[in-house]
């Protein structure tokens, strides 16, 4: 049952098209228990990062304030994320990577599958899909099976998972997945009036 939800969900968010952006209240997580729409994104607690190059870095939501932070969680092994969630990843970045406004991370949440999904996934990640933005591994307990920390606080529902949060702080969307499209003309529109 647990799939043919997540399938329904799936399947709303693609095709919601142009009202899913503009409207980010109207197919949320909420509806489906999951998700944080409207609180304050809470802060990583992910201690192994990647920049741009691939080298030893950081990221902290609150270096990122007056941006609007889109957040991909993945994992290496998910077909939805390779066929989805990076491709959309890309269409964004590439529309705002110049933007003084706009930050894109990605986050691999491993909470099964940890023999792939290991922390060299990131920068091969990054290479597979001309992606230069941070990445964090936050892997779960394997042996007690706990949720990585990013799925628990954002109350995702499992990969991909997209976080769009606002220069605020505030988290507006989050779902498997987002139409890039419409991703882009919201933010194109939003960051017009901050910019």
């Amino acid at each position: 049952m647990k799939n043919k939800a997540i399938s329904k969900s799936r399947r709303s968010v693609l095709l919601a098209g142009a009202a899913l952006m503009s409207t980010p209240k109207l197919l949320t997580a909420a509806t489906s228990g999951y998700g944080i729409e409207g609180k304050i994104a809470p802060e990583f607690e992910i201690s192994e990062w990647i920049d741009g190059e691939g080298k030893p870095g950081s990221f902290t939501l609150a270096e990122q304030r007056g941006k609007f932070v889109l957040l991909e969680c993945w994992q290496a092994w998910c077909p939805g994320c390779h066929s989805h969630g990076f491709p959309t990843l890309q269409k964004v970045y590439a529309a705002f990577k110049e933007s003084d406004y706009f930050i894109a991370v990605g986050v691999q949440t491993t909470f099964e599958g940890y023999a792939s999904n290991t922390p060299d996934k990131m920068r091969e990640m990054q290479k597979r899909y001309s992606l230069p933005i941070a990445m964090g591994f936050d892997a779960g307990d394997q042996v007690n099976g706990a949720h990585p920390s990013t799925m628990i606080n954002y109350r995702t529902g499992g990969t991909p998972w997209v976080v769009l949060i606002s220069p605020e702080g505030r988290v507006l969307y989050n779902d498997f997945g987002v139409d890039g499209d419409s991703a882009v003309a919201y933010l194109s529109s939003e960051i017009a009036k901050i910019s």
